[in-house]
């Protein structure tokens, strides 16, 4: 994701998709995120359900967050402003308004019906409750920078800092705890200026997080009892570069290369180590698509469409990518 997204020379994270996509996933019973990828996965999808559906002129999308049921949740950059579509139809509307110098970029959906929602440059953190479309939490680090992307973990959620050696972590549901920070060392390499930690991940054993470092191009594995990050070894792929929005299924991740127009797919060893490449996705129709998620055998994306400069008239849509 990115704050500045006109700018094309700052990597960032999120036209109809098209193409076969062939994948084969394996659901591993290691993962230590609570997210619904056991019912996302049992969930049949029609083949009459679009792959191809509109947001609001201006919307400016950058994350989105699937449940159980068929419905995804939409971030928009431009206001923090949350939409949900039902994925049967299409149709959508607000459920979160937004407001001037907000942002709504990475989502997260809970079993429990609450979305955490990374705030961007507005620096914050909120849990909204899907059930009443009611806030139940508001958080602000002390921390300047831009609150990009989160993943649940354990009992807390977890958000990494773009502009900071840093990731946030508050409670999840009825858990007890506030906000705290965890700084980021190791191997890690923070860029002098723009952004550096983008999507984030949990590896398949549960054991750590998986970050994204979209100027360089890596990836890291990170304890998040200490910060202490350690390179991933790539195989078959140089980099990442761009790699925005991450989504990993059993073994199998998803590295969302934004401005390239590209998803790249490793397969993770247990505790993310080593991620050796499978496969690239692309179609001519992506438009700078930031973060995925998965329901079924659909993989759902934003186009986030960085390379046009954003007008109140510019067009956005959501998309499908069949699984195969």
């Amino acid at each position: 994701m990115s704050q500045t997204p006109s700018l094309p020379s700052l990597p960032s994270r999120r036209s109809v998709l098209g193409g076969a996509v062939a994948a084969t996933f394996a659901l591993g019973a290691g993962t230590a995120t609570a997210t619904t990828a056991t019912a996302a996965s049992a969930e049949r999808i029609r083949p009459s359900w679009p792959t191809d559906f509109p947001l609001p002129n201006g919307f400016r999308p950058e994350g989105i967050a699937i449940g159980s049921g068929p419905y995804a949740y939409m971030g928009s950059l431009a206001d923090g402003s949350v939409r949900r579509a039902d994925l049967r139809t299409g149709e959508g509307r607000t459920v979160l308004a937004g407001a001037t110098g907000g942002a709504a970029t990475g989502l997260k959906l809970d079993r429990d019906g609450l979305l955490y929602i990374s705030g961007g440059v507005s620096g914050s953190i909120r849990v909204l409750d899907t059930r009443t479309n009611r806030l139940t939490a508001t958080y602000q680090p002390t921390t300047a920078g831009f609150v990009n992307d989160v993943i649940l973990y354990g009992d807390r959620a977890w958000f990494t800092n773009s502009h900071a050696p840093v990731l946030y972590t508050v409670p999840r549901g009825k858990k007890k705890g506030g906000l705290r920070s965890v700084p980021l060392g190791g191997e890690w390499e923070q860029a002098p200026t723009g952004i550096s930690a983008n999507g984030i991940e949990t590896t398949p054993d549960g054991r750590a997080l998986i970050i994204v470092n979209s100027p360089i191009g890596k990836l890291f594995r990170v304890d998040p009892k200490t910060g202490h990050a350690t390179n991933i070894t790539l195989k078959g792929a140089a980099d990442v570069v761009n790699g925005d929005g991450l989504l990993r299924v059993g073994n199998t991740l998803y590295v969302v290369q934004n401005r390239l127009n590209l998803i790249t797919v490793f397969d993770l060893d247990a505790g993310a180590r080593t991620a050796t490449l499978r496969r690239s996705i692309t179609d001519p129709r992506f438009d700078v698509p930031t973060t995925a998620a998965r329901l079924g055998n659909r993989l759902y994306l934003v186009n986030a469409r960085f390379t046009t400069t954003p007008t109140p008239d510019t067009t956005y849509n959501a998309v499908a990518v069949p699984l195969g």
